[in-house]
């Protein structure tokens, strides 16, 4: 499978409608994301199973910009509609696989849980 580039209109909808979407934040004048660029697609042929996507800033710049993208490129992983994994920076192909490991390995209950968790204890700090 090929890398999916993404817009504001098709985000939302990819995220939540694949089990393990990867998005790559690019910019054309970036080195890094050039350099980048052969090692991400080789993971899509690999990995047909997980969507490889990637998001244009310049094109794109409203969507980068409500997701928090300061730097590209900058790497997330979504699994069941869930941000996983954020950061910015090129990997090494062995990381890049690393990654894909760690995001199949996850327990989503647990991590649902803990995002409860998180969003209860924010709740009681609210001053009433």
């Amino acid at each position: 499978m090929t890398t999916t580039d993404l817009t504001h209109d098709t985000f939302a909808s990819t995220i939540t409608g694949n089990p393990i979407v990867l998005v790559d934040f690019w910019a054309a004048y970036c080195r890094p994301c050039r350099a980048f660029a052969p090692v991400y697609e080789r993971s899509a042929q690999t990995h047909p199973e997980i969507v490889h996507a990637k998001v244009d800033t310049q094109a794109e710049s409203e969507l980068a910009a409500t997701l928090g993208i300061r730097s590209v490129p900058t790497i997330m992983a979504f699994r069941d509609g869930v941000l996983v994994y954020s950061q910015a920076g090129a990997m090494a192909p062995a990381v890049l696989e690393d990654l894909i490991a760690q995001v199949r390995a996850l327990d989503m209950a647990a991590v649902r849980t803990k995002i409860a968790g998180r969003k209860a204890e924010a709740a009681r700090r609210r001053p009433a």
